[in-house]
């Protein structure tokens, strides 16, 4: 089924299982979207692999809920990997998904084996930019801001060429709803993993869009500079999201670190 129930809060997801012994990626979606921003890198690793997505607390087709910090998407994740019996796993989260991604390790080291952290930073901007996205928001709604962060998302030549793509992403964000995005903007806004990143002891891939206008390329490669032995990449011609401008190099580069990483510590049957 697609819909769970775990901990109260029903969560929109796709768990994709595969044969054989490889680790199971979780996929965590940025603000502001849904899971169907992964689809085409899903679609490449399919079958290779356990996969799973699933639309965040407050995105999506998933509950709203009360969303007051970070924690509350790790308590979902962690509840969502607990239900389908996942072990050993891969995080692979995107701008919020990556501090959702950092939180969780910090949480539950045990269980995790490697992160992949895109477009995303130990801590996202400031403060002050978050609380007037948040009050232009709920004054004005989702729309008022669109158009500027589609710029942030995509490269001028995406904005160009991409058109009809371009309307689709901007119709996702401005239908998802007020009070998920606002409370997830604020959780972003209080989140700080500066010793949580310091502390990882996994495999790290940090990866960026070269035109991300929301997490630039000096920001990620900071994230990048604290977690140790951490590996970095910027993907060419791609903005804040390469998994909907740029799939084949974000999967190329996914499929590459799987590889690199070392043979499972345990079998789950």
């Amino acid at each position: 089924m697609p819909f769970v129930n775990i901990g109260g809060i029903t969560l929109h997801h796709r768990n994709f299982k595969a044969n054989g012994d490889a680790r199971p990626v979780v996929f965590i979606n940025s603000l502001g979207t849904d899971f169907r921003i992964w689809d085409e890198v899903v679609s490449d690793l399919n079958a290779d692999m356990p996969l799973l997505v699933y639309d965040k607390r407050g995105h999506g087709l998933s509950d709203i809920g009360g969303i007051s910090s970070i924690d509350d998407h790790v308590d979902d994740l962690s509840g969502l990997i607990d239900h389908f019996g996942l072990t050993d796993v891969v995080l692979c989260g995107l701008s919020v998904g990556g501090l959702i991604a950092q939180g969780f390790y910090a949480r539950r080291p045990d269980i995790v084996e490697g992160l992949i952290l895109c477009d995303t930073a130990h801590k996202i901007g400031t403060a002050d930019s978050w609380n007037t996205r948040i009050a232009t928001v709920e004054s004005k709604g989702i729309q008022a801001i669109a158009d500027a962060v589609l710029k942030l998302w995509f490269t001028p030549a995406f904005h160009t060429d991409r058109i009809a793509e371009l309307d689709g992403y901007w119709n996702m964000m401005t239908r998802q709803a007020v009070a998920g995005y606002v409370g997830t903007c604020a959780a972003v806004r209080d989140a700080d993993f500066t010793e949580v990143a310091q502390a990882i002891a996994v495999p790290t891939l940090c990866v960026v869009g070269d035109q991300d206008g929301s997490t630039p390329p000096d920001l990620v490669r900071w994230l990048a500079e604290l977690i140790p032995g951490a590996r970095f990449e910027i993907i060419r011609d791609a903005g804040h999201i390469p998994c909907v401008e740029q799939p084949g190099a974000l999967t190329a580069l996914i499929r590459e670190f799987l590889a690199s990483l070392p043979q499972r510590k345990q079998i789950h049957g």
